[in-house]
């Protein structure tokens, strides 16, 4: 009779069982058609769906094993869709036991995303509490077929990383527009040395024309083919070849727009940053990520040179100076003041007592004398604040602005006015003859602010047989000549003098300043320095620059030429405030209900709390929070934790977050 096993045995024998229920499952068989050599390809879904944004897992068809590489992109289906999608790598073996689904489609063989501009977009989206996919169609521009076979074949370099030995990171200024102290010829010279080192260099300007004017430069010093631009305005065809010159080793340097922070160059040594205050920096789409952080990111990535080069100095740059995370390069007050044209501020009580009667003028003595003066060397830059002929209508007597009895918009003077004492509504477009200030009465109105066009057609009467150009944003003028002509022109679109004004005078200073909005001045005083710096005499040669406005903290940053000591004191205000960028922000707008739905759920550092909402003009609901740098962190990863949680929920429960717009640091969210 057997003898039955003991307490041993028995151990010995339920031993492998155990342990083969402790072994991992074995991996799912791959599908028919897959390829044996690395078969599973890691793909990174184009959705800007949360929980979507990390890898998937793809079979690779035998077909295409020999095309599919890391960076191109692929057509599959997901949950019954067809989608796009960039493979970010090549494997033998699957993470997961999930039966596996077959790559459909090879949409372009070629290596459009880097493997660096992969991790910097996963980092700009962190930052941002966005989604990568959506980093990524501001960084690789539409495809353009018929282009991409003239790079069949090549081989794309990898990318060369030094940020062991990271680069000078400094905050410089430009004086000029022109001549050896101009920012082209600034960022000329720290290419040259760049392209010595063997290495690539990306500058990022504001627009198109400040693009043209540094590719015109750099083409007649370095030659054709060293640069390219990267631009929208460039058009599809001509914006994917310079994208895929700069990918595959072609160009070794590349001046553009926004999204030209992300342009694909192997050996990055210099990353420039021309303005970095201008508006046009600002990605209006989701994450809506800014030039000047994704720059920061990048050169901590790669070690590169960073130079942030302005007319003016932004808060965020002069905040980086004080913490000595970028080095100070401005010029000395001599330096300044050799470089500078005369500048008169008429608000000055200097000005005041020559001329009482500065505030009811539009154009006061200085300013018609600098213009005079001007017209004798060549053009003359007139800034205004608006477009248009006459934007509002004031009571003569009591200057209240005028408004339509009928729908609030505001009135406006048409030309027939003098002869018809009509004034016609923005909006509703009705007529009102014999129209009567609501405040006091009175039945005499005067412009309240004058447009580029009437200020144009004034200035003609005023200087007889002198041309007069107008620019404004409808109508943008490039260039002019050198020959004398009055240049009427609203902030942002001043055209270009060929060899530079002779002088300028920056009217409506306080009309431009009465916009609602915490960055108002710092915006209006960075126009004026941009249009002073061009300029082209300094004073000892006759250059004068004339400012009409009262703000005497700006005006007087802008005589002295000292933008750097009004950045630093306000820098330090906005500390005591507690406000951008002395603190983070996150702004978060949306629908009421959905907006509060989501809050409800953000868990906050301690001591912290929103502040809101305001209500916009759309109903929408707006709320603020403010905190420090130290906790932006797990600020911005608690938020996406609730995005991904929300978008991820199954098809009938409540999905509160999809339509809201979140984003951090945007200053434009402070309107009061």
């Amino acid at each position: 009779m057997a003898q039955e096993p003991g307490p041993q045995a028995q151990r010995h024998s339920t031993q492998p069982a155990l342990l083969d229920s402790l072994a991992p499952a074995p991996a799912p068989a791959l599908p028919a058609g897959a390829t044996d050599d690395l078969p599973v390809a890691e793909v990174l879904l184009e959705s800007a769906v949360p929980h979507l944004d990390r890898p998937f897992d793809y079979v690779v068809p035998i077909d295409l094993a020999d095309k599919i590489v890391p960076g191109c992109r692929v057509k599959l289906k997901f949950s019954g869709r067809e989608m796009t999608g960039y493979v970010i790598r090549r494997k033998q073996e699957p993470a997961t036991t999930a039966r596996l689904s077959l790559i459909t489609k090879l949409v372009t063989a070629l290596p459009v995303l880097a493997e660096d501009i992969l991790d910097l977009a996963h980092q700009v989206a962190e930052r941002g509490a966005g989604v990568t996919a959506d980093v990524l169609r501001a960084a690789i521009p539409p495809r353009a077929a018929r282009v991409e076979k003239d790079y069949a074949g090549l081989t794309a370099p990898s990318p060369v990383l030094e940020s062991e030995s990271p680069g000078p990171r400094t905050a410089a200024l430009a004086l000029k527009s022109y001549g050896e102290h101009s920012w082209t010829q600034q960022i000329l010279q720290r290419v040259r040395v760049c392209l010595e080192a063997e290495g690539d260099a990306v500058v990022v300007v504001p627009d198109q024309r400040d693009v043209e004017s540094l590719m015109e430069v750099l083409t007649a010093e370095l030659g054709s083919g060293m640069a390219v631009q990267l631009t929208a305005e460039m058009g599809p065809s001509s914006r994917y070849r310079s994208f895929l010159q700069l990918r595959f080793g072609q160009a070794r340097v590349v001046v553009g727009t926004r999204s030209a922070i992300f342009a694909p160059v192997a050996r990055l040594r210099l990353l420039v940053i021309f303005e970095d205050a201008e508006s046009t920096h600002a990605e209006p789409r989701a994450p809506y990520h800014h030039v000047r952080e994704v720059a920061l990111l990048r050169t901590v990535q790669t070690g590169a040179e960073l130079v942030m080069l302005s007319t003016s100095r932004s808060l965020e740059v002069q905040r980086l100076v004080e913490r000595g995370w970028l080095t100070e390069t401005a010029p000395t007050r001599e330096e300044r003041r050799a470089a500078a044209p005369r500048m008169i501020a008429t608000a000055d009580s200097y000005q005041q007592e020559r001329e009482p009667a500065f505030r009811q003028a539009r154009l006061p003595a200085a300013a018609y004398k600098a213009a005079r003066e001007g017209l004798q060397h060549g053009p003359v830059l007139v800034q205004v604040a608006r477009s248009g002929f006459i934007p509002a209508v004031l009571c003569e007597r009591c200057r209240a602005r005028q408004q339509c009895p009928q729908c609030h918009g505001p009135l406006s003077l048409p030309a027939h006015h003098g002869q018809s004492l009509t004034l016609k509504c923005r909006w509703c477009g009705l007529h009102h003859r014999n129209h009567r200030c609501a405040e006091c009465g009175s039945t005499t109105f005067r412009a309240g602010t004058r447009g580029a066009d009437r200020t144009a057609q004034e200035l003609g009467r005023a200087f007889p047989n002198t041309p007069v150009v107008s620019s404004t944003s409808d109508h943008p003028i490039d260039q002019v000549g050198e020959e004398p002509a009055l240049v009427v022109s609203t902030p942002g679109v001043e055209p270009v003098a060929r060899t530079g004004y002779a002088a300028a005078l920056l009217l409506d200073g306080d009309t431009q300043l009465s916009r609602e909005g915490l960055d108002v001045p710092r915006q209006v005083l960075a126009r004026w320095f941009r249009a002073s710096t061009l300029v082209c005499r300094h004073q000892d040669d006759g250059g004068t620059v004339v400012i009409t406005a009262d703000a005497e903290e700006l005006t007087s940053a802008l005589i002295r030429w000292d933008p750097v000591s009004y950045a630093r004191r306000e820098l330090y205000n906005r500390l005591e405030l507690g406000l951008p960028p002395a603190q983070r922000m996150l702004s978060l707008t949306g629908d009421p209900a959905e907006a509060e739905a989501f809050l409800a759920q953000v868990q906050l550092p301690q001591g912290r709390s929103w502040i809101g909402p305001s209500v916009l003009e759309d109903g929408r609901h707006r709320y603020l929070l403010f905190f420090g740098y130290a906790e932006a962190s797990s600020v911005v990863t608690e938020i996406r934790r609730i995005r991904r949680t929300h978008s991820a929920a199954p098809p009938g429960a409540a999905r509160s977050g999809r339509g809201l717009r979140i984003a951090m640091d945007d200053v434009l969210s402070l309107q009061f």
